[in-house]
């Protein structure tokens, strides 16, 4: 079932989720970050109905956060590989299984997962950092903005931001 698309808006977040936002889809790209490449075994994983994962995966090549390879010809089967846009998603599934671990019911009685470092197997805590500076970012030191790529109404948007916070002072 196709829900209405954010395409109209001028805002990053609204055009990633016309990607991604669908019920499943981090799921499935999740699965492809732990390993998983084969529909049966994505299907197994999740638990997910064999025409849903057709059609989130069908999405995904599509988007180009997928690309679809045959590993075997008789009978025909394909492995679903992330491609460099699907592997920028790792940060996207890092913050909210660190929302999970913090907010989420899976996590009452601890982690259910942890990262930790391939060379020496030592746990992370990942952070999200300006590339800049190397300072830590969090809602209390940044402020939205508009960018070079904003519609005038989406400017307009964040001069009504900036004079209801220089107002409220």
């Amino acid at each position: 079932m196709r829900r209405t698309s954010y395409e109209q808006m001028n805002c990053s977040i609204a055009s990633a989720l016309d990607v991604v936002g669908e019920p499943w889809t981090l799921l499935i790209v999740r699965d492809a970050f732990y390993g998983v490449r084969r529909f049966d075994d994505f299907q197994e994983n999740l638990g997910i109905a064999r025409n849903v994962l057709t059609a989130r995966l069908k999405k995904l090549v599509e988007a180009g956060i997928f690309r679809k390879t045959a590993y075997r010809q008789r009978p025909l089967r394909h492995e679903y590989r992330l491609t460099d846009k699907g592997a920028a998603l790792f940060t996207v599934i890092v913050g909210l299984k660190q929302w999970g671990d913090r907010f989420g019911v899976a996590s009452k009685n601890g982690k259910p997962m942890d990262l930790v470092d391939r060379a020496d197997g030592k746990p992370l805590d990942p952070v999200l950092i300006d590339a800049l500076s190397g300072r830590r970012l969090e809602l209390t030191n940044v402020r939205a903005v508009a960018g070079p790529g904003a519609v005038q109404a989406t400017r307009d948007f964040f001069d009504r931001l900036t004079l209801n916070r220089s107002a409220t002072r």
